[in-house]
């Protein structure tokens, strides 16, 4: 018996495949039009063909930028994703302070990407902020404005701030849907914490880490408002990641073609391994189920 088919719905989602189209698809087809021509002026453009993607591989400011942007990246996973578990196990389960700790975490949350590079630009000032001025008191040598692994320490730990609420609040929510029924059978088995932890919590909230990591490295891979205003990059290229260096060369020099072909490539790494993580997670749900 053949069934009929309501197509009606798609006008339901063709608003939003236009809006994709106009935010998304029409600027990358003009970035990859940029990636494969040369300018001198006067709106003239020449084909270049695949010169400026040969000359941004060869190109040692990119790799350091790369480099310094997975060592970032490495570095604010290995720190949130942990320290946001351990918040999750310790937050109430239930009750108003429950409530409270969920509204406390969202706050930072809440926060614009520049109002928080200002907050930590002033935070970390050693003359008006609070942490460079109490720091200077106590004898600690910190500038990061002039230092380099004073000022990595400052971006890595505002990003800390601002993001470790995100994997606490998922962990959490993983954490809660969990049935009860597992925590009474170890405790009738006197399991220990550890145990329960390892066998039940961290299997159970696998998936939910999964987004959370996911979800850390590409908004990680591609930050950009919250170090330029804290240190725009300095001192020197110590913090510049693969984002500034790529406004640099596209505003700053007016490079189009090689910006268009680094940012082209840009995508591409981020794309490849955010289709990693999803294999796993798809993996970790066929498993699971």
């Amino acid at each position: 018996m053949n069934k009929t088919v309501n197509q009606k719905a798609w006008f339901l989602v063709l608003p939003v495949l236009i809006l994709v189209a106009f935010s998304a698809v029409i600027p990358l087809m003009t970035v990859v039009n940029y990636s494969v021509q040369d300018s001198f002026g006067n709106n003239q453009f020449f084909w270049a063909g695949l010169e400026w993607f040969e000359q941004m591989l060869h190109d040692d400011r990119m790799w350091n930028a790369l480099q310094r942007q997975l060592m970032f990246s490495g570095i604010i996973l290995a720190i949130e994703v942990p320290l946001g578990v351990y918040v999750a196990l310790n937050m109430p389960k239930s009750g108003f302070w429950a409530s409270f700790c969920l509204v406390v975490m969202s706050l930072p949350l809440l926060i614009p990407w520049n109002v928080v590079g200002t907050i930590w630009q002033v935070f970390g000032r050693v003359d008006i902020g609070l942490l460079g001025y109490t720091l200077d008191k106590l004898g600690i040598d910190y500038n990061y404005t002039q230092d380099s692994f004073d000022a990595w320490v400052t971006i890595i730990a505002m990003d800390v701030w601002h993001w470790t609420s995100l994997v606490a609040l998922l962990a959490y929510a993983g954490l809660k849907s969990i049935p009860d029924a597992y925590y009474q059978a170890a405790k009738i088995d006197q399991a220990s914490r550890w145990a329960v932890f390892r066998y039940i919590e961290l299997p159970k909230m696998m998936g939910v880490l999964m987004i959370a990591i996911l979800l850390r490295f590409m908004d990680s891979f591609m930050i950009y408002t919250e170090p330029f205003v804290v240190t725009g990059g300095g001192p020197g290229n110590a913090t510049t990641l693969l984002s500034i260096d790529l406004v640099k060369m596209a505003l700053g020099q007016f490079d189009l073609g090689p910006a268009a072909a680094f940012s082209i490539m840009y995508f591409l790494v981020i794309l490849a391994i955010s289709w990693v993580f999803y294999t796993v997670m798809t993996n970790l749900d066929k498993k699971g189920g």
